[in-house]
Order: structure tokens, then sequence, then C-alpha cells
């Protein structure tokens, strides 16, 4: 029998995690704008929050962080002994066990790529969360691309590069005017070196920063390449307003590096953040 996901937000990334996984697992889903999932077949729609937190194993938690509270309120007498999973930026798995004190928490923050399946995903597991918890879901989000199993303390630093780390790249092409069907090397090997360097700057290893550099700019290319949109669409995908995205691109835009860049988003997340 299929394990039983139950994802509460069905925007971008929540859809685009429901549509990589359904065929491996039985996922139901919610949203409490009905529109976004009026196209689903009913039986995998549920009705509400609560409804939906007793009829699966895991909850995926896939709304904004400004909407989050409303949220653990709502979930806070449903998922005892459930293994709840926050892609919330900036929301600490701390927080969120103090509001859910019944639940098993791991936080992950997945980037853009899963959209095609090549997401980069930093995953980190609170102190209610197993070993086996982490192992589940390093593999639940391997079907959206890569993951990572890291400390919580460095989830910000991640944010900076693989969660906005596109956007520099997205604005690079914008400013520069690059096809993005005829990237040169030159090209693909400047975004990289720069991104590893922004990675080092806040806080990773060499050989990790190098790594995320590449995973993230390869992800980038190949996002514009399949989806269709522009690089201007898909900066304004990633960019909410008030995030760590849009700190960025005000250093980028003000003619700043991109380490400069990754610094401020690590900054902004941090002052998002919830502990």
């Amino acid at each position: 029998m299929k394990k039983k996901i139950g994802i509460i937000g069905y925007g971008n990334m929540g859809s685009a995690i429901a549509g990589r996984i359904r065929d491996d697992y039985a996922v139901t889903v919610f949203d409490a704008d009905a529109a976004k999932t009026s196209g689903l077949p009913a039986a995998g729609v549920a009705g509400n929050m609560a409804e939906l937190a007793a009829a699966v194993d895991t909850l995926i938690l896939a709304v904004k962080p400004q909407d989050f509270d409303p949220v653990l309120a709502e979930l806070k007498t449903s998922v005892s002994g459930k293994l709840v999973i926050s892609i919330a930026a900036g929301i600490t798995t701390g927080y969120i066990e103090k509001q859910l004190n019944e639940a098993r928490v791991v936080r992950v923050m997945p980037n853009i790529g899963a959209k095609i399946g090549e997401a980069e995903t930093s995953v980190c597991k609170g102190k209610s969360a197993g070993r086996e918890d982490f192992d589940f879901t390093m593999g639940l989000f391997a079907h959206i691309g890569k993951t990572w199993g890291m400390d919580e303390a460095m989830i910000d630093a991640a944010t900076a590069i693989s969660g906005s780390g596109p956007a520099y790249i997205f604005y690079d092409m914008e400013r520069k005017g690059f096809d993005p069907y005829n990237i040169s090397e030159e090209a693909r090997q400047s975004s990289i070196k720069r991104l590893a360097k922004a990675a080092e700057k806040v806080g990773f290893d060499p050989r990790t920063a190098m790594d995320l550099a590449v995973n993230t700019s390869t992800t980038s290319i190949h996002l514009v390449q399949q989806s269709g949109l522009s690089p201007t669409e898909l900066r304004r995908q990633v960019t909410s307003k008030g995030g760590t995205t849009e700190a960025a691109l005000k250093i980028l835009e003000a003619g700043g590096s991109w380490e400069e860049a990754a610094e401020a988003a690590m900054k902004r997340a941090q002052e998002l953040s919830r502990s």
C-alpha cells in the first residue's frame, strides 16, 4: 500500500512536489484557494486541513511564511504522532515543534528546479524527528531533484544560494541579453565560479560550495530552456515581496557582487526567522 502524503498549499512548490511524487505515494492536497485545486480529481482534494491531517501519514506544509501561524493553529490537535515536513523559509523546526508539540518535524528548503525534477533541496531534522524520518524525507524529496542533508544552522545559507541563487542567474541573463538556448561554456563557468564564491562567503566549505554552484547553475539554465518561460518571468516567480531573493536582487541592481547578494539574502532569512 502506498504511503499517504498530504500537502497543504498548492502553489508553485506544492503543485510541483505533488506532480513528482504522485506515482509513488497516495497524495491528497488542500489549498485555502479552492481555484488552485479545482482541476484535480475530487478524491485527491481534502475539504479542510484537519480532514487532510487525519487521513495521511505525512503532512507537507507548503505555505508561505506569512500564512504559517494560522495553519499551525488549525493543525495543533490533529497531527499527533505524524511526520510534518515544512518548506517555509525562515521558520525553524523548534518554532514548529512548540506549536505542534506531538508532531515529528523535518524542515526542507527546495528551489524552483522542482518544476523540472532538478530541485536543490536542503534537509534538516528537528529534535522531535528520528533518523528514519530524516531518511524518509531525503528519499521523498529525491523525487524532485538532489537532496542535501545539513545542520539547521546552514539552512539560511542554503536559502541564499540554492533558493535565491537561480534569480542571480536569471538576472544575469536579462542584463547581458544571453540567449538561454545558446549559453556559452564561458558564461556557464562564470556563473558557477561566482556562485561558488558566494556559497563560501555565506559559510559553505569549498567542496560543498562548488557542488551547490554547479547544480544550481545547471538547473537554472535547464529551467529556462525547458519551461518556455523567460528569465524575467522565472526571476519573478522566485522573488517574493519582502523575501530573501528580493533583498539579494536589490544588491545586484545597485551593482553589487553575487557574494554581497548572497550575504543580503542570508541576512534577510535570519531577520525573517521564527524560532
